[in-house]
């Protein structure tokens, strides 16, 4: 029997995982590429027929080990990146240049993380540690959102 190949759809996700801190503030987990040696949120591409939100539980199952049925925080920011970037080459044809890459946040009950081959290691920061270990802008922009809507969540 065949197995349906589903095909890469033009977006982008980014999750980062959180948890509440033993002093009432929270923490955030960064994930250390395999392939490059900096620190990222979970981030893949989304494929055909899925949500953002539906593509970012998928991948935050498959690179950290994060249920489903987590408690996710949609959020506003919303980044574009060069295609080539993230494909290698045009594959949705020579008008798409930039595809969108949409965040989350989602809620870990544990500290542990089952990481995939795509990652060496993860660890658990503040943001402030967390935004100075993050590479990219637009994941600094994503966190600052996601502290600030809990902070203000929790007041």
């Amino acid at each position: 029997m065949s197995q349906q190949v589903r095909r890469r759809a033009p977006f982008q996700v980014l999750v980062f995982p959180y948890r509440v801190s033993a002093d009432g503030g929270f923490v955030y987990a960064l994930l250390r590429r395999a392939d490059a040696d900096y620190w990222q949120g979970v981030a893949g591409g989304g494929e055909e027929g899925e949500s953002p939100l539906e593509a970012a539980r998928r991948e935050a199952g498959e690179e950290a080990g994060v249920p489903a049925d987590a408690e996710f925080v949609t959020l506003d920011s919303v980044a574009t990146i060069p295609v080539v970037n993230v494909t290698g080459s045009f594959m949705w044809g020579p008008d798409v240049l930039v595809i969108p890459e949409h965040a989350f946040g989602v809620r870990c009950g544990s500290a542990e993380l089952a990481l995939s081959d795509e990652h060496t290691e993860s660890r658990w920061f503040t943001r402030d540690e967390a935004m100075r270990a993050l590479r990219w802008d637009s994941n600094r922009n994503a966190l600052w959102e996601l502290d600030h809507r809990l902070r203000q969540h929790s007041a």
